[in-house]
Parts: C-alpha cells; sequence; structure tokens
C-alpha cells in the first residue's frame, strides 16, 4: 500500500516573495531603537520566529534583552511590513503548485514562523484564504523554527503522521525543522539561501521556486 504524503508549506521566500519585504521592515524596527545592524545579518535570520529573531540578534550585538524592547521591536517590525503590502507578490508557480495539489487531492497545509499580523498580508497576496486551509502561525504554537512546532501542529490539522509529510522551505531554519520532526525537507533558493546551505541543513531535494518543484513533484512523491 502506498503512503500518501502531504504537503506542509513555509510561505515567506516559499510561496511569497516577501523575504526582502521582511528584511527591510526589521532594519526599519531596528534603526527605531538605535540599534545599527547590516542588512545581510537581517536577512541571514529571516525564517527564525520574531522573538527569536530579535532575541538572537541582541545577544549578537551584546546590547539589553529586554522584554519591553524586545515588542517594541515586534511592534515596529510588523508597522513596518504592513507599509510593505503592496509590493508582496506570490513566487513564480506557487498559486498553481497549491491548485494542482488541491486538484489531485493531495493535502496541504501552511506552517509560518510570522505571527498573523503578518502573515494575513502574505495569505492576502497568495489568495488563501486561512478560513478554509490550514494555516498554523506563530501565535498558535509554544516554540517556532527551527523547533519541529509549526510542522507538527500543521501535519495535525491535516490527521496526518508527520512521518509521511514534505516540509517545503526556503530557509536552513525550515529544513532543520523538518529534520528535527522526521519530516521530508524540499529547499527552494527563491529566499536566497544557497543549495548547499539546505542541503547541509536537511534538505534531500533543492529545486529553484514552486514553479519548478510542480515540475519536478514526482520526485517527492506528488503524483501527476
Amino acid at each position: 500500500m502506498r503512503i500518501e504524503p502531504v504537503f506542509l508549506f513555509d510561505l515567506d521566500g516559499t510561496l511569497v516573495d516577501s523575504v526582502y519585504q521582511h528584511v527591510l521592515s526589521w532594519k526599519e524596527a531596528l534603526d527605531a531603537e538605535g540599534i545599527e545592524l547590516s542588512v545581510w545579518r537581517i536577512h541571514r535570520k529571516i525564517g527564525m520566529s520574531g522573538g527569536l529573531f530579535t532575541n538572537q540578534l541582541l545577544r549578537e550585538t551584546g546590547l539589553d534583552i529586554s522584554a519591553e524592547r524586545v515588542e517594541r521591536l515586534r511592534r515596529h517590525h510588523a508597522e513596518a511590513y504592513r507599509r510593505h503590502a503592496g509590493t508582496i507578490r506570490p513566487l513564480p508557480g506557487a498559486r498553481e503548485l497549491l491548485s494542482w495539489l488541491s486538484e489531485e487531492g493531495i493535502p496541504w497545509a501552511i506552517a509560518t514562523s510570522g505571527r498573523m499580523e503578518t502573515a494575513a498580508v502574505n495569505l492576502a497576496a497568495l489568495g488563501v484564504d486561512p478560513g478554509r486551509t490550514p494555516v498554523v502561525t506563530r501565535d498558535q504554537v509554544k516554540y517556532a523554527k527551527p523547533d519541529p512546532d509549526l510542522f507538527l501542529a500543521a501535519a495535525g490539522r491535516l490527521s496526518a503522521p508527520i512521518d509521511t509529510a514534505v516540509v517545503v522551505g526556503d530557509s536552513i531554519w525550515d529544513m532543520l525543522a523538518a529534520a528535527r520532526c522526521r519530516a521530508l525537507g524540499v529547499g527552494l533558493l527563491c529566499g536566497g539561501y544557497g543549495m548547499e546551505e539546505l542541503q547541509q541543513s536537511g534538505a534531500l531535494r533543492v529545486y529553484d521556486d514552486p514553479r519548478d518543484l510542480l515540475v519536478h513533484i514526482v520526485e517527492v512523491g506528488g503524483r501527476r
């Protein structure tokens, strides 16, 4: 008997072209706090939860990590990100990939480290209704990536064992989380991480973007 896979998708940099909007929004938030940090250092943390992201950055810079400062940074980031909403678009093939999975009867869900206040912007750009599609956000789990909680919760929403899941993400944090819950990690290059980085973090296959994944979907258990 063939085991049917389920697909669990990251959102930023995987289905929507939003990584650099997040980077710029975090830069604005950090500038508002008087924290100088190079943009490339911010990009390397995208994919973590906002709280883990800010704690890690502040720890690296040796600055005070107070709950108040972390909350101010989170709030400034969310406000800045919403201002960038008009520039966010689905990545090539994202809508087609999700439509194909639905048409083939292959269950899928979204698991994002973002809170719903920012994820809602991306879901709207993608045309996904969280009332009809299983979407797990940072608000709904104890720990975000690289912990596996988001993907475990998403598999639970589909009533599927996690070891039947194909986790699709663009960052090393997605791949590390997938490995920790024994799911199959599939990396996409459209979020800015390199092939070797994704493979070294656990990706068993790496594709350019959602369109490229759809072309090769049979390689990860999808069937036309």
